[in-house]
């Protein structure tokens, strides 16, 4: 007989079924933006992986594509060929490979032979030993020692040195300089911290709708309390699904900072103004009640995340929330997640062209579409696909979202401006921007109305809050809160989206 048993005939699948699933995702990721997060789970509930299976898949897919920048540089090494312009197929295996050989337990032969086997089923048998030989140039020497070689010296670049050692673009980490305040002659010590803390895979953070589910249920299934959210716990291990709150719908995935960015509108003080005095009388439209906490907004409201966790809260005051979404197949999913707290209505509409009166609503929240530069541990892909081009580009809707929800707060009403984002760009700059026209807005302390969460005032403007990953183990959300006034000549507004 001849040959090892591991390589005779039949003796195992053509290639390994976990890394096959993390294979195909890597290649919809790259060749059709697909969302790791979303076809993942997917592809391993369709290929019956599990267990052991299932967390590799998880693991290998993940890692490499928060490392896809690291891996990149170090197979420009150890290729004639740039990485940019191989098969798809094979450039996804030999990331794949190389994040086995340098940042997992896996044995250098079995990383470089399934590498070899996926490379074979995916693109044939011609790229092989192409794949081979790189991967055992890999293999020669670990991550320290390709770093050494493959980064620009620090001394010399250093936002380039980071950009490779902690796989970020470039242009990145130089806005995430910005962002914190730091130079490279200061060593961007934060910055680095922040980078690193992208690269860390995060908890799962769980979030109970507030009269449905409570925190002490996702303890007593295994969650550790959160630390600031009274709803959150994080699931230390497991599937959401199998927690009997999730499953039924009294509870979703939700991070912290969401959680607290909601919270926080629904503890901020509401003016005094009577809401049928002129601003609501000018809509021909009066609460019943005459309460003046009844109506709530959520003008992007999805996927449902906050839109659940608000349903909840508001149903404890006594009101409503209208959730607004304008893709038909993002407002089913709204309207999927607030079903169980009953106090919301969904509507598919454009929040820049609102669907319901101006002045009507006592709180609105503005979580507005962003680069998602906040979450990218949870979204590793996210930093490959932006530009700085697609910051400035939304920037305008990002405005627009903003004056819709202003002129959506009645008198004494108070508008949530989020963002999943740390860049000024998307955050203060647009809140600035949009206030620079108006006499009715006026900026309430949001980190005071979190006081159990430390540092969160933002650099620049101690009003608005800031997440960080690195100091809050969250996503890096922003938010401001402002309370509309009655402007200074008596009118309720001064224009604007719906005016």
């Amino acid at each position: 007989m001849s040959g090892t048993p591991a390589r005779r005939r039949g003796s195992r699948p053509a290639t390994d079924p976990a890394r096959r699933v993390a294979l195909d995702t890597l290649l919809a990721v790259d060749g059709r933006d697909a969302y790791a997060n979303l076809l993942l789970p997917q592809l391993i509930r369709q290929r019956g992986l599990a267990g052991r299976d299932a967390a590799l898949a998880t693991e290998l897919c993940y890692g490499t594509l928060r490392g896809q920048g690291t891996y990149d540089a170090i197979l420009g090494v150890c290729s004639d060929r740039e990485v940019g312009g191989l098969d798809p197929a094979v450039r996804a295996a030999l990331r794949l490979g190389t994040h086995q050989l340098l940042a997992t337990r896996v044995q250098p032969h079995a990383a470089v032979a399934t590498s070899v086997d996926l490379v074979k089923a995916a693109a044939g048998q011609r790229p092989a030993g192409f794949v081979n030989a790189v991967l055992r140039r890999v293999a020669s020497r670990d991550l320290r020692a390709w770093l050494e070689i493959a980064a620009p010296p620090a001394d010399r670049d250093l936002p380039g040195a980071l950009a490779v050692r902690y796989s970020h673009p470039r242009w990145v980490v130089e806005a995430f300089a910005a962002a914190l305040g730091e130079t490279a002659a200061s060593g961007l010590p934060q910055t680095e911290a922040l980078l690193a803390a992208d690269n860390r895979p995060p908890a799962v953070h769980l979030c109970a709708v507030p009269g449905l589910a409570s925190q002490e249920e996702l303890t007593a299934a295994g969650c550790t309390p959160a630390r600031w959210s009274p709803a959150g716990g994080y699931l230390n291990q497991g599937d959401p699904a199998a927690v009997a709150a999730v499953a039924e719908g009294r509870a979703g995935v939700q991070d912290e900072a969401s959680q607290l960015v909601a919270l926080a509108l629904a503890r901020a003080d509401l003016s005094r103004a009577d809401p049928r005095s002129a601003g609501l009388r000018s809509t021909g439209l009066t609460p019943p009640s005459g309460r003046a906490d009844e109506r709530w907004l959520d003008v992007c409201a999805g996927p449902g995340g906050k839109a659940r966790l608000l349903s909840g809260l508001a149903a404890g005051a006594g009101a409503r929330v209208l959730a607004s979404e304008k893709r038909e197949h993002r407002a089913r999913l709204v309207a999927a997640a607030t079903a169980p707290a009953s106090t919301a209505a969904v509507i598919a509409a454009d929040g820049t062209r609102p669907a319901w009166q101006t002045g009507l609503f006592d709180r609105v929240i503005a979580d507005v579409p962003c680069s998602g530069l906040g979450a990218l541990r949870r979204r590793p892909e996210a930093r490959w696909r932006r530009q700085p081009a697609d910051v400035a580009a939304i920037g305008g809707l990002q405005r627009d979202l903003l004056r819709t929800s202003i002129e959506s707060a009645r008198p004494g009403g108070v508008v949530a401006y989020v963002t999943c984002s740390p860049l000024p760009a998307e955050t203060s700059d647009v809140v600035a921007d949009v206030l620079a026209d108006r006499d009715d807005v006026e900026v309430l302390d949001a980190p005071g109305l979190l006081t159990e969460v430390p540092d969160l005032a933002c650099r620049g403007d101690a009003r608005y809050a800031q997440f960080w990953p690195h100091v809050h183990d969250t996503d890096a959300m922003f938010l401001a809160l402002l309370r509309r006034r009655a402007a200074a000549d008596g009118r309720a507004g001064s224009g604007g989206p719906g005016a």
